[in-house]
């Protein structure tokens, strides 16, 4: 049976066992093949045969108290927006912007239009799940557009403070009621807790940090600790709030890229401008732009100039100044002139739309480092627990130790050992690095590819469009008899029309300069050898050096001057004014402007740079000369797959970075593949990460930020291991009791998150 691909957002998961719990028990239902779950972006994906009831996978993910809504086809927004907005304020304005993304997975993803039946099918069963579990879990949708004691958790929390305050001041008034107070005060907060550890036992997760708090209280209330069970549920729902709000900030981090989209546009229709959603933009409409304005879709400018600020999407602080044909992005913003402009792409396929798609699949994907904890934290939590049961029952039972103190100690060391801190140390991280990355157009689809980045000790550059523009443009004009306008006039009158890239070469040159064109008679293309024509009386032709060659047409000093020329990697064209020599016109494929120090970056990071490429040898060694790299050239893509494979049998770890089509080969044999280009033409499918803006530099950004990644998630290994290592010590020491314990957890996983938050602020 074909396996097929469902995404959901998920509401109200804020920590990694939030993750782990809906992981686990969705994998055990019929047809599941697989599950990925994102903490930070909030969503889910379910890989699953066609026997499987999605109407079971969304009453389970409901039933452990998250809201839960398919991004399917058109009727999963409806259903988003009804069913979630009890469970959570502030969600809602989230699922409008992702309306049109959610459109992007579905065409994207291969999904079967036949769900579209299973969503309005749905739509009844949440209403009815939400109700039933209204108040069962703590967790609600961060980040919140209300304030957070509006929100499900915040009530919860405050109830359960107040009836804390209310039993102190009982108890205080009448002593001998005093525990019963403390005791209802704890059930306050203990029941929703209890439930969803119920709920997560029965899902197959029986270790889950609400199994430990509930164990912990009722153990506290039978020791005769009332009052530090019902401060310790209070300070574990102030936690969990903090923690809900830290997440928040997180899934903020990319989803107020979609923010950056105007909701409107201005379309050109039959003459008039009318003001349309933008959402409802077609690829080929024509929409105008004012000065101010942002610009409501991917397009190509048709008419007018104007410095686009392009900080939002890209991170570049100074305007780039556009013309006609050039390609704009949704969310930059217009500086000083009207424009006209082609929608090229639809809104759910717009730049950042995908952008926020990569990136939340990215999330999913995990990291070497992160399946490693996760393996680690399903021993560590079982083994802490066996710790707490042997320190509770070995010193009472074997050296007479009072029962009463180190049943206490147990059950702190159980608060102490929720792994929640350890387990979100590195998908805190992640996300953080993948979003702040995909803000400055640096795209990588996962954590393994963020944290293999950091590794790369070689990177294997293409040459056009990589390492150079892929544009040649005219370096020297050489005139014999005539001056160097004449010459570039004659040539560019017989390129006219020609759009080879030498052509265009000489006609851009042209109009930079200011010179006239007028036009020729009897153009005629010479196959293999150039074109001839005729203007104002004079035999025109544009050859190439052998074929002028042929014509016996050059001296020996001008044969010296072409070779010299070819020496330095240009391509030279000879004009011939009524059969006589009048010049030469020299162009390259210059390098980019930030080549040569994005290549310093690298080698100044220690990492090793090589360029390899088709062209021939001379124009490979001469751009090669220019940026100080070493090179191959004259490969075909299967040579370049076999450089690579060599490079990596010598020990390097080997970063590729091409246009992601004709290298395709070198890119999937590199351990990691980097596709170089802008916006909608950028070939993510094929390589592993993308510079969706061709700047050099930014490969070596890249690598930074993931090594920064690297030392931020040992940071967080460190918070988290530290705090419990200490706590235990002290608490079976006989220092710290419960309430420090419960701190150290919530307190942990506080200060991993905004620690991985920094990233989010880095400037690279």
């Amino acid at each position: 049976m074909a396996e097929s691909e469902t995404r959901y957002r998920v509401g109200g998961m804020d920590c990694a066992s939030c993750a782990t719990k809906i992981d686990t028990a969705v994998r055990r239902l019929a047809g599941v093949a697989d599950v990925s779950v994102s903490v930070m972006a909030g969503t889910m994906t379910v890989r699953h045969d066609g026997s499987s009831d999605l109407n079971a996978i969304e009453k389970k993910v409901t039933g452990l108290g998250y809201s839960v809504a398919p991004l399917a086809g058109s009727a999963a927004p409806a259903q988003t927006q009804g069913s979630q907005h009890r469970h959570d304020h502030g969600h809602d304005h989230r699922d409008h912007a992702d309306h049109d993304h959610d459109h992007a997975v579905h065409d994207h993803e291969g999904h079967d239009h036949a769900r579209h039946s299973h969503d309005h099918a749905s739509h009844d069963h949440d209403d009815h799940g939400e109700k039933e579990i209204e108040g069962l879990h703590g967790h609600d949708h961060a980040p919140m557009a209300s304030p957070w004691w509006q929100s499900g958790r915040g009530r919860l929390t405050i109830l359960s403070g107040a009836a804390l305050v209310a039993a102190y001041a009982v108890g205080h008034l009448v002593p001998a009621i005093a525990s019963y107070a403390f005791i209802v005060a704890m059930l306050i907060g203990l029941v929703p807790i209890a439930r969803r550890a119920v709920m997560a036992a029965f899902s197959g997760t029986p270790f889950s940090i609400e199994m430990l708090m509930t164990i912990a209280a009722v153990g506290a209330v039978i020791i005769n600790a009332g009052e530090e069970a019902a401060t310790v549920v209070f300070l574990f729902l102030v936690g969990e709030l903090l923690e809900g709000v830290a997440a928040g900030k997180a899934r903020e981090s990319i989803q107020s890229l979609t923010a950056l989209v105007p909701k409107t546009a201005l379309l050109e229709d039959n003459g008039q401008t009318r003001e349309v959603p933008a959402e409802s933009l077609s690829v080929g409409a024509i929409i105008m732009v004012r000065p101010g304005d942002r610009i409501s879709a991917d397009g190509i400018i048709l008419s007018g100039e104007s410095a686009i600020d392009e900080a939002p999407v890209t991170g570049e602080s100074t305007p780039v100044r556009k013309g006609v044909d050039a390609v704009v992005f949704a969310g930059t913003v217009n500086g000083d002139a009207v424009l006209r402009v082609r929608v090229t792409a639809a809104a759910a396929d717009n730049t950042i739309a995908r952008v926020v798609k990569l990136v939340e699949e990215a999330q999913e994907s995990k990291a070497p480092t992160e399946r490693f904890i996760d393996r680690f934290s399903r021993y560590y939590t079982p083994g802490v627990v066996v710790v707490a049961a042997l320190v509770a029952v070995v010193p009472p039972l074997l050296f007479a130790g009072p029962w009463g103190e180190w049943v206490y100690k147990g059950l702190a060391i159980l608060l102490i050992g929720c792994p929640c801190a350890l387990v979100i140390s590195t998908p805190a991280a992640i996300a953080a690095s993948l979003s702040s990355g995909a803000r400055r157009g640096l795209l990588m689809k996962g954590g393994a590819v963020l944290e293999t980045l950091g590794k790369v000790t070689m990177v294997a550059f293409d040459k056009t469009g990589t390492l150079t523009e892929g544009k040649p443009q005219v370096t020297d004009i050489i005139s014999f008899g005539l001056s160097e306008a004449q010459v570039l006039s004659r040539a560019a009158v017989l390129e006219q029309g020609s759009s080879h890239p030498l052509a265009l070469a000489i006609l851009n040159r042209a109009k930079a300069d200011g010179v006239p064109v007028p036009p020729a008679f009897e153009l005629e293309a010479l196959p293999g050898k150039g074109v001839s024509g005729k203007v104002g009386g004079e035999a025109l032709d544009l050859l190439s050096p052998t074929a002028a060659r042929e014509r016996g047409t050059l001296g020996a000093e001008q044969d010296a001057r072409i070779t010299a020329l070819n020496d330095e990697g240009k391509s030279v064209s000879v004009l011939l004014v009524n059969g006589v020599i009048a010049g030469l016109i020299a162009m390259r494929d210059e390098p980019r402007e930030d080549a040569e120090a994005g290549l310093a970056a690298l080698k100044s990071a220690g990492v090793k740079a090589m360029m390899l490429t088709g062209d021939n040898k001379r124009t490979a060694a001469a751009v090669a000369g220019m940026l100080g790299i070493d090179w191959r050239g004259e490969m075909m893509p299967e040579d370049k797959q076999r450089v690579v494979g060599e490079l990596k049998r010598q020990g390097f770890i080997v970063a590729k970075v091409g246009d992601g089509i004709n290298d395709a080969p070198a890119l999937a044999a590199a351990d990691i593949g980097i596709a170089m280009g802008g916006g909608t033409d950028v070939a993510l499918e094929t390589a592993d990460a993308a510079v969706l803006h061709g700047r050099v530099g930014d490969v070596a950004r890249m690598i930074e930020l993931s090594k920064r990644t690297m030392r931020n998630i040992l940071q967080n290994i460190t918070i988290a291991l530290g705090l419990k290592a200490v706590f235990l010590v002290t608490t079976i020491a006989g220092i710290t009791g419960l309430w420090p314990a419960i701190l150290a957890d919530t307190g942990a996983t506080v200060l991993v998150t905004i620690n991985a938050l920094r990233l989010l602020r880095i400037k690279i």
